[in-house]
């Protein structure tokens, strides 16, 4: 039996320089799966059009994807924003991998989530995209600092992954709002279709928590948190924080409340 039932992932950004494709590679070894639901913004053709940056590693995440779907691994790709290019192609197969433009997945204990990338409940993205790639850029920027800021810090002796994109979000105000207004969106639409929660990725802001009764999950992503959910074989979803320290791997973990 796989280790866990299902994987949930979101915003990995191939094909940019911030893509923490090891770090990806290293969970997915350690997390064989039944289900692998790829939850939008895989592939940033946004940041590919500026410039291209596919490493070996990138090429590998690709192949293991298609790999573990020849294997037997249910894998579902849900186009996100990033990635829009896709999303002609919803409904169709490619190499073993569905791609589908939302998925009602049920868990092992029968709750019915909602798969979504979420940007089309983005009132910035669907009406200003001029913003939002100005957004994207500066949270790029963001990021490269952070990477000369980590390197300091390891200098310096200072153990814990610290990350310059979530402090700022944490203390600007605006962009605290926007993730409240992001989830109440969200968990809305589950709850007019009768769901139990919804499952999305596109803000970067990975948790598990309750609104309203409804079960919100975000996967976060893999340019800045490497972040990413997985469902037990009874059902119970779990939040993974994957870091890399001195050349190991360390975990730390968020449990669904009862």
């Amino acid at each position: 039996m796989p280790r866990v039932r299902s994987l949930f992932l979101s915003d990995i950004h191939l094909g940019t320089k911030a893509c923490q494709a090891e770090h990806l590679l290293a969970f997915l070894r350690e997390h064989p799966a039944e289900n692998v639901f790829l939850i939008g913004d895989i592939i940033d053709f946004w940041a590919m059009k500026r410039s291209l940056a596919w490493s070996p590693a990138h090429n590998t995440v690709v192949q293991k994807m298609l790999r573990r779907a020849r294997h037997g691994e249910r894998i579902i790709f849900i186009p996100g924003n990033h990635d829009e290019a896709l999303r002609a192609h919803c409904g169709t197969v490619f190499g073993d991998i569905r791609v589908e433009h939302e998925w009602v997945h049920e868990t092992a204990d029968g709750k019915r989530l909602l798969l979504v990338h979420g940007d089309e409940f983005d009132q910035v993205t669907r009406h200003h995209k001029w913003v939002a790639v100005l957004g994207d850029m500066a949270y790029t920027l963001l990021v490269k600092i952070n990477v000369w800021l980590s390197f300091a810090r390891r200098c310096l002796g200072l153990s814990g992954y610290w990350s310059l994109a979530g402090y700022a979000k944490r203390k600007v105000k605006t962009a605290l709002q926007f993730i409240f207004d992001f989830e109440e969106n969200v968990t809305r639409a589950a709850r007019a279709r009768g769901l139990d929660g919804v499952v999305c990725g596109h803000i970067h802001w990975a948790t598990i928590r309750q609104i309203d009764k409804l079960l919100y999950v975000n996967c976060g992503d893999w340019v800045d948190s490497c972040t990413g959910i997985v469902e037990h074989h009874d059902g119970r979803l779990e939040l993974i924080h994957w870091a890399s320290q001195a050349g190991r791997h360390s975990l730390t973990t968020e449990l669904i409340p009862e």
